[in-house]
C-alpha cells in the first residue's frame, strides 16, 4: 500500500554535496535562454554559424559509412590511436621535442572535460589556484568543486591614447602583483592564451614572467590554448611549455571545436609529460571513460591533412585566421562607427567593446547587486534583438563591478549575421541622434 501524498515526508537531510555549494549558477544557461527568446542576432555564444571545412565533414561521413564498422564501437579510452599519433606528430613539430602518443597525449570530451580532469587530478583541499582575470567562467567553479581556493590576479587596462582604438595588448599583468599571489599553498596557475574574452595573446615576455614564477615556486601550469591557431596581424602564439623549465610542469589543452570550427563534436585533448597525464587518465577513466570514436577518426584525418599542408596557403590553419581577421575588422568598424568603442583583439573569436556612450539607454538601478553590463546586455537582447555577453561574467564575485562598462561580441559568424548586427547598431545610433 502507498501512503497518501499528504502523509509522505520529504527527505530532511541535505541532498546536495558540499562541493556544489556556490557553483550552481551559470551565465550561459541564463543568457542562452534569453538569446533564444529575444534575439534576432546572436553574437553572444562562442561558436561559428558557418560550416566546417568540407574535408572534415567528408572524413566524418567516411568514418560513419565506410567499411570499418568498428568506428561505431569503443576505441582506446585515452584516445583513438590514429588521433593521438597524429597529435603527437603535430606537437613534436610545435614544441620541438619527441612525444609518445600513448603517454604524452590524452583525448577528452572537448577542452571543457580536459580542464575538469586537470582540476580533479591536481587540486586538493586547501590548494590555491591562480586565475588571471578576466577568465573563462568555468575555471572558478571547477577549482572550488575540487576543493581548491581560487586566487585572482587581474589584467589591468592601460590608459588609452586619445582618439585611438585600443588593442587587447593594453590589458597587462602587473609583475609585482602577480608575484604576490604565489605562496607555498599555490598548486597551479591557469593560463589562457589567446584569452577568452579579451582576445589577448600573451607576449613571450609575459609568458617568461609566469614561467619564472612557476619554476621558483614549483607550481603547475594549466595552459588553455584552444584558440592557438586563431591569432591575427602576424602575432605569434608562444606555447609556455616550450619555455625553459616548463615542459615538466605544464598541461596543454586544445580543442578540435575551435581548431576546425566543429564545437558540437566535443573533441579536445591534453598534451604534457606522462607524470602529469597519468593522473588525468585516472580521472578520465572514472568519469566519461571514452570519447566518440567516429568524431576522433575524422579529427585525426583533419590533422593528417594539416600536417601535410603545414604553413602553406592551402592549410585550413592559415585560411581560417585570415577569414576571421576580416570578420573581426568588419565588426570593429561597425561598432566604432556607432560609438561603441571596440578593443581590437589579437586572437580568438571575440572582442570586447566599451558601452559607456550607450549607458543613457539603460536606466541605472540604485543598490542593484547586478553589474551594469549584465543589465545592459539583457536590455539589449530584449529591446534591440542583439545578444552579447557582459564582461563582468568573466570576473569573480568581488571584482564584477571593476570592469562593468564592456560587453563581449563573437565575430566568428557568417557575413549575413554580422551585417544584421550592423543594421541593428546603425538603427540604434540613428534613434539616439535624431532631433
Amino acid at each position: 500500500t502507498f501512503l497518501p501524498l499528504s502523509l509522505q515526508t520529504k527527505m530532511s537531510r541535505p541532498v546536495q554535496a558540499r562541493r556544489l555549494e556556490g557553483t550552481d549558477k551559470n551565465i550561459w544557461v541564463e543568457f542562452v535562454k534569453l538569446a533564444a527568446t529575444y534575439s534576432t542576432v546572436n553574437l553572444g555564444q562562442g561558436f561559428p554559424d558557418f560550416p566546417p571545412p568540407d574535408f572534415l565533414k567528408e572524413a566524418f561521413v567516411r568514418a560513419l559509412s565506410g567499411e570499418n564498422h568498428m568506428l561505431n564501437q569503443y576505441t582506446r579510452a585515452f584516445g583513438h590511436p590514429p588521433l593521438v599519433k597524429i597529435l603527437a606528430q603535430f606537437f613534436e613539430k610545435l614544441l620541438g621535442r619527441e612525444l609518445d602518443p600513448m603517454t604524452n597525449v590524452m583525448v577528452t570530451v572537448g577542452a571543457y572535460q580536459a580542464l575538469f580532469c586537470c582540476f580533479q587530478a591536481f587540486v586538493d583541499e586547501g590548494d590555491e589556484v591562480i586565475i588571471i582575470e578576466p577568465f573563462f567562467d568555468c575555471y572558478e567553479p571547477m577549482v572550488k568543486m575540487a576543493g581548491g581556493t581560487p586566487v585572482f590576479v587581474p589584467l589591468r587596462l592601460k590608459d588609452p591614447e586619445d582618439g585611438k582604438l585600443m588593442s587587447s595588448a593594453a590589458w597587462q599583468l602587473d609583475p609585482t602583483e602577480l608575484a604576490s599571489k604565489f605562496s607555498e599553498r599555490t598548486k597551479a596557475i591557469v593560463l589562457n592564451s589567446p584569452n577568452n574574452p579579451l582576445g589577448k595573446v600573451f607576449s613571450r615576455a609575459e609568458l617568461e614572467l609566469i614561467a619564472k614564477l612557476c619554476v621558483k615556486h614549483d607550481v603547475l601550469c594549466i595552459s588553455d590554448e584552444v584558440y592557438e591557431w586563431l591569432v591575427y596581424d602576424g602575432k605569434e602564439h608562444v606555447r609556455i611549455a616550450s619555455l625553459q623549465g616548463m615542459w615538466d610542469r605544464t598541461v596543454i589543452i586544445g580543442s578540435a571545436g575551435k581548431t576546425f570550427s566543429v564545437t558540437g563534436w566535443k573533441v579536445g585533448w591534453t598534451v604534457g609529460p606522462n607524470h602529469l597525464l597519468q593522473h588525468l587518465r585516472t580521472v578520465h577513466q572514472n568519469s566519461v571513460y571514452h570519447c566518440a570514436t567516429a568524431a576522433q577518426e575524422a579529427v585525426a584525418q583533419g590533422f593528417q591533412r594539416e600536417l601535410e599542408l603545414y604553413g602553406t596557403p592551402e592549410s585550413y590553419f592559415v585560411q581560417l585566421p585570415k577569414e576571421l581577421q576580416q570578420k573581426r575588422d568588419w565588426l570593429v568598424q561597425s561598432l566604432d562607427a556607432v560609438g561603441m568603442k571596440p578593443i581590437i583583439p589579437e586572437g580568438t573569436y571575440f572582442l570586447v567593446a566599451d558601452i559607456s556612450k550607450f549607458k543613457s539607454d539603460v536606466p541605472d538601478v540604485p543598490d542593484s547587486d547586478e553589474p551594469y553590463d549584465s543589465r545592459f546586455a539583457k536590455w539589449m537582447m530584449k529591446n534591440k534583438g542583439l545578444a552579447a555577453i557582459p564582461l563582468s561574467a568573466f570576473y569573480c564575485g568581488a571584482h564584477k563591478n571593476n570592469y562593468n562598462n564592456f560587453v563581449r561580441f563573437c565575430f566568428a559568424k557568417e557575413e549575413a549575421t554580422l551585417k544584421a548586427a550592423n543594421d541593428i547598431l546603425q538603427k540604434w545610433k540613428w534613434e539616439n541622434t535624431r532631433p
